[in-house]
């Protein structure tokens, strides 16, 4: 008995022991990609760096643009990804909620050269005959809705049915229980589910490469080219002059410092309320 015990004991250290080396193995590579990034951007950071357009050897066009494209995906990707999640988890009991499940696995697996070929074939030369921040949110949404639909399916199965049951029992409609209760409930995991799919879009060069093209100057129209980060660090990267290498290390920290604020603020924000 006290033989097993030992073994009980020795394998619980060792379990724990492996959890904690598949830590270490995640977070080195992650790490040392920070670390790369940061000393190599954070020479370039300056007051001029950050508000001058290219022709200056600023980045203030491309900071515009993806805060720009980043707005305009959200504005139609979160709304259409909610509605669907919310379809698919209150009203999910049927053939057509099981093909758009199919659909959105689909969807999720797509690479995204594959989408801006599409966006480029279908929307630029077809719809708007320019490259433009409308046709980048569109090709970006279809990259984001699969991600938000199925966090917000998840996250209202999780809500317990007797939520939903007390309030039918005081006369509240099936769409009011679903907007003001369920939804109220999964509050956190939309947020989480939103913010996955921000992450996801905010550094995507394939799909913007091919709809907004780039350019060296701030927003000229919603009918014009722009340029966003992820473009611009690609475009620079290629290059051999080692300024323009440098600067596109020094987007990359950008990008990451705007990702990684929107994220803490958006969850300060839904913490707040989530308090109240």
């Amino acid at each position: 008995m006290f033989h097993g015990y030992k073994f009980r004991k020795f394998q619980n250290k060792l379990f724990y022991f492996l959890c904690l080396l598949c830590v270490v193995i995640a977070v080195v590579p992650l790490a040392s990609i920070l670390l790369e990034v940061i000393i190599r951007g954070a020479p370039v950071l300056s007051i001029n760096f950050l508000t001058a357009d290219g022709l200056h050897g600023g980045i203030g066009p491309a900071i515009q643009g993806t805060l720009i494209l980043i707005g305009l995906t959200c504005l139609i990707g979160v709304p259409v990804g909610v509605l669907s999640g919310v379809y698919l988890a209150e009203y999910g009991n049927n053939k057509y909620a099981s093909s758009m499940r199919s659909i959105n696995d689909v969807l999720t697996q797509v690479p995204s050269i594959v989408i801006g070929i599409t966006a480029f074939s279908v929307i630029v030369i077809g719809v708007t005959g320019s490259f433009s921040p409308l046709a980048g949110a569109i090709a970006l949404s279809f990259m984001m809705i699969p991600i938000i639909a199925r966090t917000t399916e998840e996250s209202l199965k999780l809500v317990p049915n007797s939520v939903r049951e007390a309030s039918l029992a005081l006369g509240v409609h099936k769409w009011r229980t679903t907007l003001s209760i369920v939804l109220a409930s999964a509050r956190g995991g939309l947020v989480t589910g939103t913010l996955l799919a921000v992450a996801r879009i905010a550094g995507e060069t394939a799909p913007i490469l091919l709809t907004i093209l780039g350019n060296s100057y701030f927003f000229q129209g919603f009918n014009a080219p722009m340029d966003a980060l992820p473009l611009r660090i690609f475009l620079n990267s290629r290059l051999p002059s080692p300024d323009a290498q440098a600067l596109a290390w020094g987007a990359a920290l950008i990008l990451i410092l705007m990702v990684l604020s929107l994220n803490i603020i958006v969850r300060l924000a839904s913490r707040g309320r989530l308090k109240r």
